[in-house]
């Protein structure tokens, strides 16, 4: 009698492990998906900072899974893995349930990396969810509320002061925002705009160092001096200790502290602890101690398991932990699910990188085109959330989201009043945006053809 299980188990609902369940679901695969996943919200990550600065909303950028995944027949269990057995094909959840499998994907990302820094878990916020927007949210406005209610400027400036930990794309993104979007609530309280400081503290020499952004550099750095408060910058400065009222930093070998109220942690990833429990080989995990798969994504050791996003690693191919990535690689593995649950031929998994995307302040980002050229401004602006809006998950959920930002765009923020020139220049630039981030994701693999077929 054959009691094999024909199951395929999803760990994990971010871009790799979301959209993998979605292409097969459109690919009529025909077995069991299902997906386990402890949030019961899809945080998009590239667009938290306009959720945080209330340029998108939450159902917008932070939708629920059964949202989501309304239709699909995809099963969502929400739930926290609790443990993986390669061995046994099984995986153990937190309430005590068990599912068996007979294809795992993995897609549990990564985690947030504090390099025992002392109190940095426990002082410092990170965003990487729609629930840290909404606590960074809180705490900023209280520190500006007690502001107000301060006579001694020396007391009141550290209530005033935000300090951004790391400048790679997330310190450089967040600090932008933070630029323009503090003063603004600040003077809308009463208060002086001029008083507050965004300070941007980095280990290495420069912004965006060893990072997939780093050819934007100037772009970026020209463009956070020239935020409704310029960001400020101390380089070369590695955090020790992360206190309630304070940064400590080494610094040209000197300790040096930051009187600060609020301390946002954007630099390190680690390796989820699940992943770093599997039973597999070092021969078989990179430097970093993830899983290698080759080049269909699959562990070296265990075929029947896929592995996509920031929890593995490409066997000779380096691939940047981004968005893009991660959204092609889901669409590989549901690809490769399809074609073994058919007998079909497994597809090489083909990454392609059309470019960077990089926000600098409120309605202001920097698009690098086809690593070709950039494009600046409002109009950079609109092609990053154009771009990003292609992605969003389920037409359905794309179209409402892409609706909802056009009016909010071209007919809400920029034209009352109405002036024939600034409807040709915002109507134009949206458009541009949209198409132009419609041919990106074209490029993108023909991801979305693979979706369809």
């Amino acid at each position: 009698m054959n009691n094999t299980i024909y199951q395929t188990v999803i760990v994990g609902g971010g871009f790799a492990g979301l959209f993998t369940a979605l292409h097969l679901s459109h690919q009529h695969y025909p077995r069991s998906v299902i997906l386990i996943e402890k949030e019961d919200r899809f945080s998009f990550k590239p667009l938290l900072y306009e959720y945080f600065s209330g340029e998108m909303g939450a159902e917008e950028v932070w939708p629920r899974y059964e949202e989501l995944l309304k239709g699909s027949g995809v099963i969502f269990v929400k739930d926290a893995v609790q443990s993986i057995d390669l061995q046994q094909r099984l995986v153990k959840v937190t309430s005590g349930d068990s599912y068996n499998y007979s294809n795992l994907v993995l897609a549990l990302g990564s985690v947030t990396g504090y390099f025992g820094v002392e109190g940095a878990r426990e002082n410092a916020f990170p965003l990487r969810t729609g629930e840290d927007a909404i606590a960074i949210d809180k705490h900023l406005r209280d520190c500006l509320q007690q502001a107000l209610q301060i006579q001694d400027a020396e007391k009141r400036r550290k209530f005033l002061t935000v300090t951004v930990i790391g400048a790679g794309a997330s310190g450089v993104e967040m600090a932008g925002t933070l630029g323009d979007l503090l003063p603004n609530w600040y003077a809308a309280m009463g208060g002086n705009a001029e008083e507050v400081r965004v300070v941007l503290v980095n280990h290495g020499e420069q912004i965006l160092d060893n990072d997939i952004n780093s050819h934007l550099r100037e772009i970026a750095k020209n463009a956070l001096q020239k935020r409704t408060v310029p960001v400020e910058f101390i380089m070369e400065a590695k955090a020790t200790a992360i206190r309630p009222n304070e940064v400590e930093y080494q610094r040209h070998g000197q300790a040096e502290t930051l009187s600060t109220a609020t301390v946002i942690w954007t630099t390190g990833t680690n390796i989820n602890s699940l992943i770093k429990g599997l039973e597999i080989s070092e021969a078989s995990r990179d430097k970093h101690g993830r899983p290698l798969v080759n080049p269909t994504l699959q562990l070296l050791d265990f075929p029947e398991v896929f592995a996509g996003g920031d929890c593995a690693a490409v066997q000779g191919n380096s691939l940047p932990p981004t968005a893009q990535v991660a959204y092609q690689q889901g669409a590989a593995i549901a690809h490769n699910l399809n074609a073994l649950a058919l007998g079909n031929e497994l597809k090489p998994a083909e990454v392609n990188l059309r470019g960077t995307l990089l926000k600098l302040g409120i309605e202001e980002s920097v698009a690098n085109i086809y690593n070709s050229f950039e494009v600046t401004g409002e109009v950079g602006h609109l092609i990053r959330q154009g771009t990003y809006l292609e992605l969003l998950p389920t037409p359905v959920h794309n179209l409402k989201v892409t609706e909802e930002w056009l009016k909010d765009e071209i007919f809400h923020r920029h034209l009352h009043p109405i002036h024939t020139a600034d409807v040709v220049k915002w109507v134009g630039g949206a458009v541009v945006g949209v198409v132009v981030a419609r041919k990106l994701m074209q490029m993108l693999g023909d991801s979305k053809d693979n979706t369809d077929s």
